[in-house]
């Protein structure tokens, strides 16, 4: 059994008509087969643009994370060490009313240096002081002498004295004036 096809009727607008119908299912077929390859070929372009600004910002987030994560903890610390001081009042408290305390005693100390540097003149002075009052008994041989000679050690005296005074008075309170004083005092 063979089916017959009947001949098709030549019509030249007909067949236009057709070619145009299959040139545009054939595009249509061409365009639903390449689709899918357009779409990943722009997926893959947009991917390339894009990628590369987002790891970099996303690496910059990243660090400002740390950073800021770092600065948290160092705030937690710093908020810990301003309540432990809190805490520590009482101990500043304690030792300030120490300061205090030390430094009255210390004044008070300097007071009674001075105070016995008034009432105990020193061993040269005491020296000095009865070097004036002294009468030497005149000898034939040499009257003068001993009379010039208590003079001289009293004047040599009176200049050591004035020097040391000097040098007191420039360094003020200092450790050496305290230790030369100390010395003074001794014999």
């Amino acid at each position: 059994m063979t089916t017959m096809v009947s001949p098709l009727p030549n019509d030249p607008d007909l067949e236009v008509k057709v070619k145009k119908a299959l040139e545009r299912v054939s595009e249509n077929i061409h365009i639903s087969a390449n689709e899918p390859s357009l779409a990943v070929y722009r997926l893959q372009e947009h991917v390339r643009r894009a990628l590369p600004p987002t790891v970099s910002r996303r690496k910059h987030v990243i660090d400002l994370h740390t950073q800021l994560q770092g600065a948290c903890y160092d705030v937690e610390y710093a908020v810990g060490a301003v309540r432990t001081m809190n805490d520590a009042s009482d101990q500043f408290t304690s030792i300030q009313e120490m300061l205090r305390s030390a430094i009255f005693h210390r004044q008070q100390l300097k007071y009674e240096q001075t105070r016995k540097k008034q009432r105990e003149p020193s061993m040269y002075k005491r020296f000095s002081s009865h070097l004036t009052s002294m009468d030497l008994p005149d000898l034939p041989d040499l009257p003068d002498a001993f009379r010039e000679t208590a003079s001289r050690v009293e004047s040599a005296l009176q200049h050591a004295r004035n020097s040391y005074e000097e040098r007191v008075t420039k360094k003020g309170d200092s450790k050496e004036s305290d230790d030369l004083d100390s010395r003074e005092e001794d014999p």
